[in-house]
């Protein structure tokens, strides 16, 4: 279910607060292929089917780079800022994979509000996020991603 704030003053008050989970997304083999296509990583882990099930894995893989790249579609199902003109993915603060997802794996994403502070102009905030893994032990990722709006 998504959180929807209208303007800064109540994206503010959502620090501390537990944004919920989005959805489950598929990471196919396809989209993997895509993005080593976009990026010119064509390793082998992540795009020779054959190769990858030989490899550590099992399976192809998808790219860190990948996962954490859907952390944006998935962030937009948690939380709506409305009353703004504009929204900038400001940065990270930390990223890692503790799991590899694995071509045909579903993700979603888990994210808590941590931090709301005013910036010339805006609203930064800082979000933590896991990427879970479907039936996964491990998450796929961990991060803390940092966001502006301006009114």
């Amino acid at each position: 279910m998504t959180v929807t704030v209208n303007g800064l003053e109540e994206l503010k008050k959502l620090a501390g607060s537990d944004l919920g989970t989005s959805g489950w997304i598929e990471v196919t083999q396809e989209r993997i292929d895509t993005f080593a296509d976009a990026t010119g990583d064509h390793q082998w882990i992540h795009v020779d089917r054959e190769r990858a099930e030989e490899g550590p894995f099992g399976a192809p893989v998808a790219h860190g780079c990948l996962t954490l790249s859907l952390f944006i579609p998935l962030f937009t199902e948690l939380l709506d800022v409305r009353g703004v003109t504009t929204k900038v993915n400001y940065g990270l603060n930390r990223v890692r994979f503790p799991a590899p997802v694995k071509a045909g794996s579903r993700i979603r994403l888990a994210g808590r509000l941590a931090e709301a502070a005013d910036v010339p102009g805006g609203v930064q905030i800082t979000v933590d996020g896991t990427l879970e893994i479907e039936g996964g032990a491990k998450p796929a990722a961990v991060l803390q991603s940092l966001s502006r709006f301006y009114a």
